[in-house]
């Protein structure tokens, strides 16, 4: 964001000085600095605007269906565990002892296998989230400055940061996030999410 800055002009006039044989006259008051700009300020939860935009919702939603395939072949294997569980727990299960011990081996290898998929599949999913936050969040930051700029706002407070706390206080009109999302949907042209669609996940805070 362009950083603002304000100044006031002071104008001094000296005293006048009379001609010669008549007596010095007092000195003209000092003219009154010019007014200094009255501060315009907004407040905007700024995590709540990238993710309520139509082109977040329609990106996590492209990227769920990315990752449903893992997600089904964890649930696969997770039934796969279950069921081996079952059977070595069941009280008439008629088992060897070598047939216990290899189904036993087997299901702590697809334990293992389901512990490593899943922390695989959760990192992918967390990098490619965080992608898609910071490339929505850059453009929201990139029109709220514009928006700013144009409605003569000299500054734009966070009221959704938890961490900073820089907002203790706010009057409702002075909160700017609607009209950033519905500015950064009709410039994005891309339409709202079908209804019934679940609701995109909050992006963590990055920064803007």
């Amino acid at each position: 964001m362009k950083r603002l800055f304000f100044s006031a002009l002071f104008l001094v006039s000296a005293s006048a000085i009379l001609a010669a044989g008549q007596t010095a006259a007092a000195p003209k008051p000092a003219a009154a600095p010019a007014p200094v700009a009255t501060a315009k300020v907004a407040v905007i939860m700024f995590q709540a605007a990238v993710s309520q935009t139509n082109e977040f919702q329609r990106d996590v939603a492209d990227l769920q269906k990315k990752y449903d395939p893992r997600r089904a072949e964890l649930k696969k294997l997770n039934d796969e565990i279950d069921a081996l569980t079952k059977q070595l727990q069941a009280p008439d299960a008629q088992l060897s002892d070598a047939e216990r011990a290899s189904r036993t081996r087997t299901l702590d290898e697809k334990k293992k296998q389901w512990d490593r998929e899943t922390q695989d599949a959760q990192g992918d999913f967390q990098n490619d989230m965080q992608q898609t936050i910071d490339q929505v969040a850059q453009k929201v930051g990139l029109l709220m400055t514009d928006y700013a700029e144009k409605h003569g706002y000299t500054l734009v407070l966070d009221a959704g940061d938890q961490q900073a706390q820089t907002v203790l206080y706010a009057v409702p009109s002075t909160d700017i996030t609607k009209e950033i999302i519905d500015a950064y949907n009709q410039k994005s042209g891309i339409p709202a999410p079908a209804a019934g669609q679940p609701d995109a996940p909050q992006p963590q805070p990055a920064a803007h």
